[in-house]
């Protein structure tokens, strides 16, 4: 199976099970609409994992399947592999941590990897 469409699925799965984790949320906090937005409530932390999910998961898996669609390089392929890994990463590093105000390793490294790979997938499509 194309690399390319695998790691598009599995954004896709983080958008829609971060978005699932917030209506499950909603429903047993019975929080119908908005949030609190004190950096420690759940329901903030998962509405800000699934908003920044759904901010940078689109645009990498069109760069991943323009760019796949071209015969990429093995070390493209990989690109795609980390840029994938690294949104995992930012939301579980917001999952976990005690609070949104405080850094957190996971979710640095997440999102640095993430501007780092995106970038590269950017400059890959011109090449394209």
């Amino acid at each position: 199976m194309n690399v390319a469409i695998v790691c598009t699925a599995l954004l896709g799965l983080l958008v829609f099970g971060l978005g699932l984790a917030v209506s499950l949320t909603r429903g047993a906090t019975r929080t119908n609409f908005g949030f609190t937005p004190d950096p420690t409530d759940r329901l903030y932390k998962r509405v800000r994992a699934h908003g920044n999910a759904a901010e940078y998961s689109p645009m990498l898996a069109i760069l991943m399947l323009l760019i796949g669609a071209h015969q990429p390089a093995a070390w493209m392929v990989w690109t795609f592999v980390a840029a994938t890994a690294f949104r995992y990463l930012h939301a579980a590093g917001m999952l976990v941590c005690p609070s949104l105000d405080q850094p957190h390793p996971l979710r640095f490294v997440g999102a640095l990897g993430t501007y780092v790979a995106g970038l590269v997938l950017v400059v890959a499509a011109f090449l394209a």
